[in-house]
């Protein structure tokens, strides 16, 4: 009988790992190989070494690339948490039921629908929207809005100093309903006699968000700090697609995504841009694996 059952499980779980094995490990084990020569995607290819990982550290816009990720590993996740808390605390203990019992603020499940509705959308999508409300003319939406107010139009995506953050904007935009449904779902999972009992002994709104809020709700904030770093690291679609006028303009939007897309298939040097890809695995792999240990020690510590 136990027999028949591992078979049932190897049976089950086969395909879908020989197809993980194909389509991702693969993928990764070749451009870690075609990492270390110069091919240019049609001569045959010549081992070159370390060679392109050398060239990589005296490459000026792939030390601007990693500033970039820098930037929006620190701005991304804490904008986005910092908003899909406020909504979910809202949406879940925001208002008053009937009774005096503590519930979200009305028409909650109405507006759960309406935060996650981007997520419903293509990231190519979400950039081209973005692209009309970022137009640096009276035709843009937002600089239509201070057109109107008398201010000068404001080149959101063609400013270095601010496109950077109006990239990022989109992205919070972007990804902030998802998170104000998992931190619901955590928030709903608290009992509501805890709510209760606090505000009974006279805790505010402020109180009963940092007291009995976020204690309850950390290791739903830590999956959700992981998986925004793990997305600090790619943005490709949106610089793409919203800065796919001005980039070679300057390197204060570019991604290493992006870059290694334009060395493949705008330069034909696939050894250098499997090279960048490699380095982009290394951070977001060493990203997950010191907010994973960080996590492990402080479980540690508690208990």
């Amino acid at each position: 009988m136990r027999q028949g059952k591992y078979r049932f499980i190897v049976g089950f779980l086969a395909a879908p790992v020989i197809l993980y094995a194909v389509f991702v490990i693969g993928p990764y084990v070749q451009a870690f190989q075609i990492a270390l020569t110069n091919w240019h995607g049609f001569s045959p290819a010549q081992y070159t070494g370390l060679d392109n990982f050398k060239q990589l550290f005296k490459d000026d816009v792939f030390w601007a690339a990693v500033r970039n990720h820098l930037v929006i590993l620190l701005v991304l996740p804490l904008a986005t948490i910092v908003l899909a808390l406020l909504f979910s605390f809202l949406l879940n203990v925001g208002g008053k039921g009937r009774g005096g019992q503590m519930s979200g603020v009305r028409g909650s499940s109405f507006y759960k629908v309406i935060f996650f509705l981007p997520q419903v959308l293509a990231v190519a999508i979400v950039a081209v929207l973005f692209q009309t409300v970022y137009r640096p003319n009276k035709s843009g939406m937002i600089n239509g809005l201070l057109d109107k107010f008398g201010v000068a139009p404001v080149g959101w995506l063609t400013n270095p100093s601010i496109a950077l953050y109006s990239v990022i904007a989109v992205m919070v935009w972007q990804a902030v309903g998802f998170y104000v449904v998992l931190f619901s779902a955590g928030m709903s999972s608290i009992p509501k006699d805890l709510f209760e009992a606090a505000a009974l002994d006279g805790a505010g709104r402020f109180t009963l968000f940092f007291r009995v809020t976020l204690p309850l709700l950390w290791d739903t904030l830590q999956v959700g700090w992981v998986y925004l770093g793990i997305a600090a690291f790619d943005g490709f679609a949106i610089v793409q697609v919203l800065t796919s006028n001005n980039y070679e303009q300057d390197t204060s939007t570019t991604v290493l995504a992006m870059e290694t897309y334009r060395n493949a298939f705008r330069y034909g040097k696939w050894g250098y841009a499997s090279a960048m890809g490699v380095a982009l695995f290394f951070m977001t792999i060493t990203f997950a694996a010191l907010t994973l240990r960080i996590t492990r020690r402080r479980e540690s510590i508690e208990f």
